[in-house]
């Protein structure tokens, strides 16, 4: 499916709206779970982040084309590295930043992806290195995330640690993302992405299997409904977002991501009714946002 330049900005928006409702859902889960008396430790966390991985890529493998085809072309250690960063290590760090901080940070934080980006394709893939300017508006989005930390708002639990665990986690999607791109030379995005996410999603069941016999407690209908939804948000979000860096440049795609933590803290702050956000995820979310656009606009000059 072939997407033009003028309509990535919907697509990026689709995306961002996906990853976005993402943050209160898993909140409503824990919510959930503490209603009836289950805490969200990790095992608990794990099995559920596995469950939806399993199901969304499985989906995504069921619609591709030639999935098991495209394997045998490609590396298998490589689609391993991939499901490890992208989904395990990025999704355990995720789920378990989620039940330290709030989603409102954790939506703001999501950005931090971007700045990774910036830094780690030049030591992978030898792109150019960022220049003054660049340098300079990534001191900006620091700033932004540092004032966010600091007065997050009501309902944020532990905004340092939280703070730590998402941006740790999104060095791992940013890794994952870079290894993604020799994957494709091989292997279609949507075959790549359900691998990625089933694999990752196997890993974590596993990892999360003194949970096993809690199964039917940890997962009462209205948990069903939304790791259900949650599943589809990971096969639709994250197919069109990997198909979209087969189209596009990934540093031309990084300068959108603004969108993605607009519209998590904007529904985030709408879902979760335990949290009210405070004057610095408004400003560190200001100073990001201008930050991304920055770089945006400049990506757009150079290339």
């Amino acid at each position: 499916m072939k997407i033009s330049t003028r309509l990535l900005p919907v697509a990026v928006l689709l995306c961002a709206l996906l990853w976005g409702s993402a943050f209160p859902a898993i909140k409503a889960i824990y919510a959930e779970w503490a209603r009836h008396g289950v805490e969200p430790d990790m095992s608990n966390r794990f099995l559920l982040a596995g469950v939806r991985f399993v199901l969304g890529g499985a989906v995504l493998l069921l619609m591709a084309k030639h999935p098991w085809v495209e394997m045998k072309k490609t590396s298998w250690k490589r689609v391993l590295v991939f499901a490890c960063a992208q989904t395990y290590v990025q999704y355990a760090l995720f789920y378990t930043a989620l039940a330290t901080a709030s989603a409102v940070l954790g939506g703001l934080l999501v950005s931090s992806g971007s700045f990774w980006w910036l830094v780690l394709a030049p030591l992978i893939l030898k792109t150019p290195w960022p220049n003054r300017w660049q340098w300079a508006l990534m001191g900006v989005g620091a700033a932004g995330v540092l004032v966010a930390v600091y007065r997050p708002g009501a309902g944020s639990g532990q905004p340092v640690l939280g703070g730590v665990l998402f941006c740790l986690s999104t060095l791992s999607g940013a890794l994952g993302l870079i290894s993604l791109q020799k994957i494709l030379v091989t292997m279609g995005a949507r075959a790549a992405t359900g691998y990625g996410l089933f694999l990752g999603g196997v890993m974590l069941l596993l990892t999360g299997v003194m949970a096993w016999p809690d199964f039917a407690c940890l997962f009462p209908p209205k948990v069903i409904l939304l790791t259900a939804y949650l599943a589809f948000v990971s096969a639709l979000g994250f197919g069109l977002w990997n198909h979209l860096t087969r189209l596009f440049p990934v540093n031309l795609l990084a300068g959108y991501r603004f969108l993605v933590p607009m519209c998590a803290v904007v529904e985030s702050s709408l879902l979760v009714s335990s949290e009210s956000p405070g004057a610095g995820i408004w400003l560190g979310g200001a100073l990001v946002v201008v930050a991304l656009i920055g770089l945006q606009r400049y990506q757009l000059k150079t290339t």
